[in-house]
Formats: C-alpha cells, structure tokens, sequence
C-alpha cells in the first residue's frame, strides 16, 4: 500500500501544464486578422504547436477534463481550417508576439523565429551642429554654407527640416535657429505628430500641446525634457528612432539615431536630405573635412555686445576647445573654426555636447571620432601647424 500512495503522489509531483499550451496558443494567434490570406498558414501552424503542447503532456494530464477538451477543440478547428496534422510549428515562446509600436521587440521576434541566425537592427547616425557642421547617416562630416530652409530626413516614417541663418556679416558661415520635426503617421502606434523649436523657444511639447503619441499606456512616442528650455529628447519607439534637441547660446543642435532601413525608405523624388546624400557641392565651406580658417582672425557676431568680444588667435582658441575637447578630432577642430569665425565661446559647448550625443547615440565605439585625411589645407595638432607636403615642396624648390 505504501508503494502505491507514493506512485501515486509522485505522479501528483507532474503538474499538467494545459494551461500553459492554451496560453501560448492564444498568444500566437491574438494577433492575428481574419483579412490576410496567410491567415490559415499561421493559424495552422499555431494549432499544430498547441497539438504537439498536448501531445508532450498527455501522460500527466490524462485525469484533466480541461486537457481532454483541448485536443478535441484542437481537432475540431484544424478540420474547419483544413490543416494537415504534419507541417511546419510556430514557436511557443511569448516572446516572439509581434508588437507592432515596439520596433526592436518586433525585430528580436523576427530574429527568434529564424533561430538566431538573422543579424541585429543596423542602426545609422546623423548629428548638425555649430556653423553648420554636419554629420551624415554614412558618417561623412562637413560644414556647409545651407542658408535658409533645408531638409536633413524626409524618408517614409520621419521628416526633419532645418532652417540657418547667417552667423556674422561678411562671413558665409551660418548655424540653426529653427528646427521643424514630423513623425508620420504609423498604423494604429500614433497620429501625425509635428514638433517645432526656435532660438529661445525649445519646447517639451508637440505642436499640438501632446507629450506623446499613441495609445495613454504604451506612448510609443513621447518626448522627454531633461533641461528646461535647452535639452529635450524624442523617443519613438515604433519606428526604433531617437532624437536629441539643444539649444547652446542662440542656436539649435540636433542628433538622431534611427534604423538604418528605415532611412534607405524614401521615394527617388525625396533624395534631397542632408543627413542621408550630404550638402550640394556648391553648399560646401570645407574640402574633404579640413576647414579653411580665418586668416585676419575673429569677426565680431551680429549683436555682438550681447557676447564676450575676446578675440581669439589660433592658438588662444586651441587652447580654449582642448578645455573641453581633449580627443583632438574633427569636433575638436570645428571648435577652432567656430571660434575663429564668431568669437562666441557658446560653439565651443556646442561641439562638446555633439561629441556627447555622438558617444550616446552613434552605435560603433570606433567610429566615434573622425580624424581629418591628409590634403593640402593646414590642419591644426596641439600649439602647431603642419604644412602640407606640397607647400614644403615648394619651399625646397625656392632653395635650390
């Protein structure tokens, strides 16, 4: 009798684990629409998984009235279907229930379901700071004239626009006062949502009066502000895309990591963005990342009484970017352009900070930082300045 009660409270030990195949059923096809004709494949293959759910747990559940209804209601819907009982399985894992406003739950799904063996989201970059200097999605830098209005994204989910002015009279140099965002709508995750920032007017809110967008509980769009009037930052979770907005003295910067498809998906007709093909020819100040500095040295901004009216030399405003700037890169040397051009100390926050959102946002550590290539302009290192081999060519021939 003692052998008995133990074999049959070793069998109690097993729990019967109907409910789990039921939910995980129901977590496969809840997703589903009646509309599509892959509606019968997927099904299908859910019915099939919870099948063989049961199958795995008849022993332990062959007392469970709940259990036996289950493979009957199994049997009965793969005949309405037309199933066959052999073919592929949808995984059981919760995990891989597609959620439509999460962009990377939906890209981790995608990956689970081929095994693993599909690569991570690739993710691109694209920053716009100081005078202006930009950085493209295929991490070009330049620093560009781009007066008025221009586009840096208008691709099918995002469109971003710019507006510059000029900076200090006599000098083609500009920078950003304006800044116009518009996240397109996107199925049921939100509305179209326009946000809009100008010198001194860096709001915490959507045009609209919103913080966010889509369903109350889930804002898969929603903005953050993390300084009053000078930092806030966009998260839109749907399309897998991160904005940051400063304001530094009295210009806008801009940084935005966004999935890389998701960039490439524009119309041939969209193809002027900043950020993805960079500035027209005709638009750009420097030669292949080397920037031409000023000669006669700083010229006062435009209202310049409201500024610090230091004037900086070379090496007043090498010193005064390596402060914050120790990597001596090109945001290093931008710093010394801006300083050089306007005299206004607040471009040197503002190449710092773009480096700060570079390391927050860009997705490869080593490509961080860009280093001017070898050219024919001079390129500044420290308190010296190397000459091109060209010039020193020059020089030995005047010699000889």
């Amino acid at each position: 009798l003692p052998s008995v009660l133990c074999l049959g409270d070793c069998q109690l030990q097993t729990p019967c684990r109907i409910q789990k195949c039921t939910t995980d059923f129901v977590s496969l096809t809840s997703h589903l629409n009646s509309a599509p004709e892959r509606f019968d494949l997927e099904f299908c293959k859910a019915l099939r998984a919870y099948s063989a759910c049961t199958y795995r747990n008849s022993k332990v559940c062959r007392g469970n009235l709940v259990y036996h209804s289950a493979v009957l209601g199994i049997s009965d819907l793969m005949s309405q279907r037309n199933c066959s009982k052999d073919g592929p399985t949808s995984s059981t894992s919760p995990e891989v229930t597609h959620d439509p406003c999460n962009y990377n739950g939906h890209t981790e799904a995608t990956e689970h379901q081929a095994g693993g063996k599909t690569p991570g989201t690739t993710y691109a970059f694209c920053g716009l700071f100081g005078d202006p200097h930009l950085r493209t999605f295929k991490d070009h830098f330049q620093t560009c004239k781009v007066e008025g209005a221009w586009p840096l994204i208008d691709n099918n989910y995002l469109s971003v626009q710019v507006t510059n002015v000029p900076v200090v009279p006599g000098s083609s140099a500009t920078a950003t006062n304006k800044i116009t965002i518009i996240f397109k709508s996107y199925q049921d995750c939100t509305d179209q949502k326009v946000y809009q920032a100008v010198t001194d007017d860096l709001p915490a809110a959507f045009v609209d009066g919103t913080t966010s967008g889509g369903d109350g509980n889930t804002k898969s769009l929603r903005i953050v502000e993390k300084v009053s009037g000078k930092y806030i930052e966009m998260h839109a979770k749907y399309i897998g895309t991160t904005v940051y907005v400063r304001q530094l003295g009295h210009y806008l910067t801009l940084a935005i990591r966004m999935p890389q498809e998701l960039v490439l998906a524009y119309e041939e007709s969209q193809d002027l963005q900043l950020c993805v093909n960079g500035c027209p020819s005709s638009e750009r100040i420097d030669d292949s990342g080397h920037l031409p500095l000023p000669v006669m040295g700083p010229l006062l901004p435009q209202g310049g009484a409201a500024h610090h009216q230091s004037v900086y030399t070379l090496e007043t405003a090498t010193t005064k970017c390596h402060e914050k700037i120790l990597v001596k890169d090109i945001y290093f040397h931008s710093c010394v352009f801006d300083l050089l051009t306007t005299g206004d100390t607040n471009f040197t926050a503002a190449a710092h900070t773009a480096l700060q959102d570079v390391e927050a946002l860009h997705p490869r550590k080593e490509q961080w930082h860009i280093f001017p290539s070898s050219g024919n302009h001079v390129v500044v290192k420290g308190r010296k300045v190397f000459v091109s081999l060209g010039l020193i060519c020059l020089i030995l021939v005047a010699f000889l």
